[in-house]
């Protein structure tokens, strides 16, 4: 029997282009997706025609391509060839077999199409992994010959020229680091091996790509040494007139480098050169060697697969992080992103730009320490004297916003404390305060819903910590008023301003971020009546010249008036989130679809929500490596994020989305005045250096890539766990899984059991190393007044550095129609290494081992809680540790806090595995247990049942600082395996008998009968002799609570995989499963003669690391997801007791 996948993601390792569709390779699969589709990019076809080989390479066939409607492929991978129909004439396309397929005894490295007589007759040149070409008959199945070149050698790549077996040649990557040509119908040796005809040399590394453009007879080699080399070869359809070996009639062209590490593919356009690599780049080269593009967005090491569509200017990648991606091919035009010096000294004022603000993309505004200011249009490249006031020289700030009416009001600051507010219409009519005592440090406005189209909120912070809200009101091109809203004030630090405002609809609040790092709340809600009365009284201390009293009462001065700002009473935060962005502070605040998103120069943005009058954090972020200073965040017009900040000396906007690198300016950092705006048309970036001022102008309304296929992970899956399935659904059941990798980030996936779509949901990036492990458990918080939130759970990642992350996850759904969603809420860390880091002298301590890295780790007890002596909802969770240590945590869920309970070094080696389970006897306390192995092949019982007691007791939450306490010795260890146990499961068999099964590195499955029970037996517990199955050994311990515990070896399969065995499942009580790095899952039958094989599939995933198991529709029901180099869902369903019987996959197949 065969089980056969619901779905795949794994590295993209072929592409291509036919007509509008385009094809990949993905495992031993095809998929195809419409280009020239109305709803976008879409996958309409899935289906495995290679079985169990890797598909390598699509090469439509160029005698039928141009002239039908149905073209015929020839799909080729490992030792594997087939020949499919696309079949475009009907309303859906379709994949047909043309024939069976073909295996042969090598690797296909090239494959051509060649002529024939007959045109029903399908010849093909096959170039294979030893230096030899095979003539095979496809529709026989059969080989006509094979030719071996003299040349012995292993390939690395290989292209073929010539459409005929007579002109057919064959152009080699050796593994000595040459180009070997060489002709099918050329001279022999005495061994009848073909000469070669010759011979390339230039590379100093393996070449993995070979390209060759008959038109201009050039050649091109890609190599491990991270050169692309062009050759000049000339006609290869013709023989060598003369000459030994022709090395003296090769010329090397050019020698490209720009990829940082292996190139792998390797393509030669008319205009362009196009190289991808192992730095997942894809570079497109000029004849002349200049890189014209660069373009990045595949997460991790590899891009492998390659296409171009010239016509349409089309390029796509495939990359190992099982993402498509099309990018346009075209050259950086200097109209696409232009940098222009203003000039600002031809004003003819010897005066220097000291700050300045974009109004809009069309409007530019500039202070200089003169105290004037000036406008510049950027369309008519105008400048125009504004403003004079000496008083505002050397010192200054300038804020600007343009209103819903249309008309921009300006603000301007001094060393002095006044703030002079205009209309840039008619800036002569200006109002001036003095609004603080001392210089004013921080002036901006803020927006707010629902404002009348005349009004705008200006907000100033002094020296005195006081934050001041005004509204401006303006008619016509006068500014009729200023009224103080309220005043606030900041927490005592050394930098005490705001530094960003952000208004909160319909909750009467105001989040503020201030130069210390901290997000403060304040109320934005109306005066008490008092302060109405005095203000109304006149009460306020109020200096106004008599001339000006009129126009004072009316709420606005005449030009050139001042007074000074009112004394009224100060509020303070009603929640604050001290130092969030660290000491170099907020940057911006803002918020959005029920969400407050903060940035700082901490190289984070954060997510957060308004809960019981506070700020709650729901998770942080880092846009991009090296990106240490987080600007603003910005939405597409496609509704993608986009985050604005500086990379060492360079401005970037990220794509977090494509993990592309939208703009980039070297404008020297962002320790300058400088001011970003942008439109659906264009982007603008000005900024002042070396005293001039500089315009970055870039049209964004072309991008140049589209996400065909999302990403997964950069690197290889390390875990995989399942978090809920849900089957009410429109769309059928859906599972949802959560993936760890090496590339530091989980991701949150849902699975659509009936179509096989995956859709990533989220991805969680707290983690500072990779991710080895998960663990997930029901959370006992609410699931919010979301009618939408069906389910809550609680999942907890481990892995490099000693690193401990715990999150919530909400998964939504519920609506017709509306698509599943997830909402992450961090609730807290652990590192052993963290109070270490905080220490002062611990250059004279002993640090934890930096390579500490958790292997496993399971919860204790999903069940138990510990409200009595925490008071909130709390979890245990252990941990195994590549340092030999097993450890025990306390996860406070409302305290958001993670404490070290207790910890053993018994192992005194790396423990690999966890599983833990609870006895309930009849008359006497729960006693839970924990079962640990280590590299050594041994398996470690420990009752943890009074550490569990102890936690209750004590007020560990309450402690502060809690020193670990020591685990007990096990009570019971077996030798379970000759050496390292990967795979772990346990099941409960029922009255305290459990089934214990583990694979070790020895490729071996052993089965164990736990059994546990009062001394006298009183409970009704089954002896450990009278357990079932095969007993050939028994261990027990016995403590001195009258509890035994008994471990019965059970049976044991000494070479069930041919490799490592890396996951065990117990699916039931007579049904085992078990995967391994030889890529197969085996269904194993437990009986009382033994373990008996019933079936084992290949999957398509390489290296697997884990194995979960879940039921489905019935009990009977199961599916599988391995991990490792992809994703890979399987299902299965037992109709008898000792038969399986495997689902067909939801994926299409193709008819014959």
């Amino acid at each position: 029997m065969q089980c056969e996948s619901v779905s795949l993601l794994s590295p993209i390792t072929a592409l291509q282009f036919v007509g509008g569709f385009l094809l990949s390779g993905e495992g031993a699969g095809v998929n195809l997706y419409v280009l020239n589709s109305t709803n976008g990019y879409e996958k309409k076809i899935s289906c495995n025609v290679l079985r169990n080989y890797c598909v390598h390479g699509i090469k439509p066939c160029w005698l039928t391509y141009a002239q039908t409607s149905s073209p015929r492929l020839a799909v080729f991978g490992a030792k594997g060839l087939i020949v499919l129909q696309l079949n475009t004439c009907a309303e859906e396309p379709k994949l047909q077999k043309m024939g069976q397929l073909l295996e042969l005894h090598d690797w296909i490295w090239d494959l051509q199409w060649l002529k024939s007589d007959c045109e029903s007759a399908m010849y093909f040149g096959l170039a294979l992994g030893h230096n030899s070409v095979v003539l095979c008959d496809y529709k026989a199945g059969r080989t006509l010959c094979e030719v071996h070149c003299d040349v012995k050698c292993i390939l690395y790549s290989a292209c073929f020229v010539g459409h005929s077996w007579t002109e057919l040649v064959l152009i080699s990557g050796t593994v000595f680091n040459q180009l070997v040509l060489w002709r099918m119908e050329g001279p022999t040796d005495e061994d009848g091996r073909v000469q070669t005809e010759r011979r390339i040399s230039g590379h100093s590394g393996v070449i993995f790509s070979i390209n060759y453009m008959e038109k201009n007879g050039i050649l091109a080699s890609a190599s491990d040494d991270r050169s692309i080399r062009l050759w000049k070869v000339g006609n290869l359809r013709q023989g060598l007139k003369g000459g030994d070996g022709g090395a003296d009639s090769v010329q090397c062209l050019l020698q490209l480098y720009g990829h940082q590490s292996r190139v792998w593919s390797v393509r030669l356009l008319e205009n362009y050169i196009i190289s991808v690599g192992e730095d997942s780049a894809c570079i497109v080269w000029s004849y002349n060697g200049e890189i014209i593009n660069c373009f990045r967005g595949h997460k991790g090491r590899s891009v492998r697969a390659l296409a171009v569509n010239e016509d349409k200017g089309w390029l796509v990648t495939g990359g190992a992080d099982s993402g498509i991606r099309l990018w346009k091919i075209r050259e950086k035009k200097s109209e696409d992103m232009a940098i222009t010096q203003l000039g600002f000294a031809e004003t003819g004022k010897m005066e220097t730009p000291k700050s300045l603000t974009l109004v809009d993309p069309a409007l530019l505004l500039v202070m200089t320490d003169a105290g004037s200011i000036y406008s510049y249009c950027l369309i008519a490249g105008k400048w125009k004297l504004i403003l004079e006031d000496p008083s505002y020289q050397s010192y200054s700030l300038l804020a600007a916003t343009r209103l819903v009416s249309g008309c921009v009001v300006c603000a301007v600051g001094n060393i002095n404390g006044w703030v002079k507010i205009f209309l840039l219409s008619d800036p002569a009519d200006w109002l001036e305060n003095q609004m603080h005592q001392g210089k004013v440090h921080s002036l901006g406005w803020a927006s707010r819903e629902g404002q009348s189209r005349g009004k705008g909120h200006l907000f100033s912070s002094g020296a005195d910590g006081i934050m001041i809200w005004q509204e401006v009101s303006c008619e016509g091109d006068c500014v009729t008023s200023v009224a103080e809203k309220c005043r606030y004030l900041l927490p005592l630090c050394k930098h005490r301003w705001h530094t960003s405002v952000a208004f909160l609809p319909e909750l009467h609040l105001l989040v503020c971020g201030d130069r210390r790092g901290s997000l403060l709340l304040y109320s934005c809600a109306g005066r008490d009546q008092d302060e109405r009365r005095r203000l109304s009284e006149g009460s306020v201390d109020v200096a106004v010249p008599e001339s000006a009293a009129d126009g004072f009462l009316e709420g606005r001065l005449p030009p050139g008036s001042t007074r000074i700002a009112a004394q009224l009473e100060c509020r303070e935060p009603v929640f604050a989130l001290l130092g969030l962005h660290g000491k170099l502070g907020v940057t911006s605040v803002m918020y959005h679809d029920g969400f407050v998103y903060s940035t700082g120069r901490d190289g984070c943005y954060r997510q957060l929500k308004v809960e019981d009058d506070g700020l709650k954090l729901l998770r942080s972020q880092r846009a991009c490596k090296g990106m240490d200073w987080v600007e603003r965040l910005l939405l597409s017009p496609e509704g993608n994020l986009l985050v604005l900040g500086f990379h060492s000396t360079n401005l970037v906007l990220w794509n977090v989305k494509t993990s592309e690198r939208v703009l980039c300016v070297p404008c020297g950092g962002g320790h300058r005045s400088w001011s970003y705006s942008s439109s659906p048309a264009n982007e603008l970036f000005t900024y002042i250096k070396s005293g001039d001022i500089f315009v970055c102008q870039r049209n964004s309304h072309d991008s140049s890539q589209t996400v065909i296929k999302e990403c997964v992970h950069g690197r290889e899956l390390t875990c995989v766990r399942l978090v809920e399935r849900l089957d009410a659904s429109t769309d059928g059941p859906i599972s949802i899984l959560a993936t760890s990798s090496e590339d530091t980030t989980v991701n949150v996936l849902a699975v659509y059991e009936s179509s096989g779509h995956v859709s990533k949901l989220t991805t969680i990036g707290d983690h500072i190393s990779s991710v080895r492990t998960m663990a997930i458990t029901k959370s006992s918080q609410p699931h919010g007044s979301d009618n939408r939130c069906s389910s809550s759970a609680l999942l907890f990642s481990a892995g490099g550095r000693a690193e401990l992350q715990c999150c919530h996850l909400f998964i939504q759904h519920g609506t017709v129609g509306a698509p599943v969603s997830c909402q992450v809420e961090h609730v807290a860390s652990h590192r052993l290494a963290e109070d270490w880091e905080h220490k002062k002298n611990r250059h004279r301590m002993l640090k934890m081992d930096p390579e500490t890295r958790y292997m496993s780790i399971v919860v204790v007890d999903a069940g138990m809680n510990f409200w009595t002596a925490c008071k909130s909802p709390s979890h245990l969770l252990a941990a195994a540790g590549s340092d030999g240590s097993v450890r025990l945590f306390l996860i406070d869920e409302c305290q958001r806090n993670i404490v070290l309970l207790a910890e053993s070094f018994y192992h005194q080696r790396c423990v690999l595995k966890l599983q833990t389970f609870t006895y309930q006897p009849a008359t006497r306390g729960r006693r839970v247990f924990l079962c640990s192995a280590a590299t050594d092949g041994r398996i470690a019982f420990w009752d943890i049942s009074q550490t569990i007691e102890r936690v209750k007791v004590a007020n560990i939450l309450q402690e502060g600082v809690h020193q670990p306490w020591g685990l007990e010795a096990p009570c019971l260890v077996l030798k379970a395996h000759q050496c390292g146990v990967s795979g772990l499961d346990l099941r409960a068999l029922g009255q305290g008998r459990y089934l214990l099964a583990s694979g070790g590195d020895d490729n071996a499955i052993h089965v164990w009968v736990v059994s546990v029970g009062t001394a006298g037996g009183d409970d009704g517990t089954t002896r450990a002799g009278n357990s079932s199955g095969r007993c050939t050994n028994a261990q027990g311990a016995e403590d001195v609570a009258g509890v035994s515990l008994r471990v019965v070896e059970g049976p044991c399969v000494g070479s069930a995989h041919a490799a490592h065995v890396t996951g065990v499942r117990i699916l039931s009580s007579r049904l085992l499963a078990s995967v391994s790095i030889d890529q197969r899952l085996t269904h194993w039958q437990l009986s009382d003669q033994g373990l008996h094989f019933l079936h084992s599939t290949c999957c398509q995933v390489a290296d697997i690391a884990e194995l979960e198991s879940w039921e489905g529709a019935s009990p009977v029901t199961h599916l599988f997801a391995v991990c490792g180099h992809g994703l890979q869902i399987l299902k299965s369903q037992q109709l008898e007791q000792n038969h399986l019987v495997i689902q067909k996959p939801n994926t299409v197949d193709v008819g014959n």
